[in-house]
């Protein structure tokens, strides 16, 4: 873990209108989560995180814009850093604002935010329409979402139906990706996707033009209305351990304890 503490800059971050043209300083601690086994070995500076190099770059996020909220600045600054230093496993920041303009006696206003970095496995499939265009544009956006970073893609493989409604044949395939968002907000994500590709929710297991469900979102286990990692049943359906056998089969189910290549 590298640590840096009290970095500071003077900076126009704030709701008042004076805090917008008055500088005022906006002192950040950080915390970098990385594997540091190839530095201690080679002693070499491009083995590690340039902890000079962070700094820059938050430097550049404070002083470059204008926020009215720690918060926003705080997301600011650890996606600049997730996005740009691919060895951070894990990063926590923590802006303070010793001079915000409150009207009584404080020492410090603080705000702590972490930002890690998770391998999530996605399934998508098609039934209805062209389903190579809807796959292929829903890959593409995907591809843009801002905090996610596809890493592979398996083929596209044609299927039964599941489920017992749909009636046209299924084209599906699985992608893995890094991801900087929380498992909800990937989920909203994913629903804007589908409802921009026409995704009609009306019955269930019926005719689709895309889904796109959340297998595994690293090692988390989450039960909650609306969202069930790893993915219910998927073990049992071919149509998703096909695709997933292709790109993670090494990859060990956290509630099942099982190889992805051994269900």
């Amino acid at each position: 873990m590298i640590e840096i503490k009290g970095l500071t800059f003077n900076a126009c971050h704030g709701v008042l209108d004076s805090e917008k043209v008055t500088p005022q300083p906006f002192v950040f601690d950080i915390r970098l989560d990385f594997d540091s086994r190839a530095a201690r070995s080679s002693d070499d500076v491009r083995t590690t995180v340039n902890y000079a190099e962070v700094c820059e770059r938050v430097k550049e996020v404070c002083l470059c814009n204008r926020f009215n909220l720690i918060e926003k600045l705080a997301d600011s600054v650890l996606k600049d850093i997730m996005l740009h230093f691919g060895g951070v496993t894990c990063a926590e920041v923590t802006v303070h604002k010793p001079h915000a303009p409150v009207d009584c006696d404080f020492s410090d206003i603080s705000y702590t935010q972490k930002m890690c970095r998770e391998k999530v496995v996605l399934s998508l499939g098609s039934s209805k329409g062209d389903r190579k265009a809807y796959l292929t544009a829903a890959l593409d956006a995907l591809k843009l979402t801002d905090g996610l970073k596809i890493t592979k893609i398996s083929d596209f493989i044609e299927t039964q139906p599941y489920g017992g409604v749909a009636k046209g044949l299924f084209l599906n395939c699985a992608c893995l990706a890094e991801c900087l968002l929380s498992p909800k907000e990937l989920l909203d994500r994913i629903h804007g996707i589908e409802a921009s590709l026409g995704r009609e929710r009306k019955v269930r297991w019926d005719d689709r033009t895309i889904d796109i469900d959340i297998i595994f979102f690293g090692n988390k286990i989450i039960a909650e209305e609306g969202l069930c990692i790893p993915h219910p049943d998927y073990e049992s359906r071919q149509f998703v351990l096909a695709p997933l056998k292709q790109i993670v089969p090494d990859f060990v189910c956290p509630k099942l304890l099982k190889r992805v290549s051994d269900m």
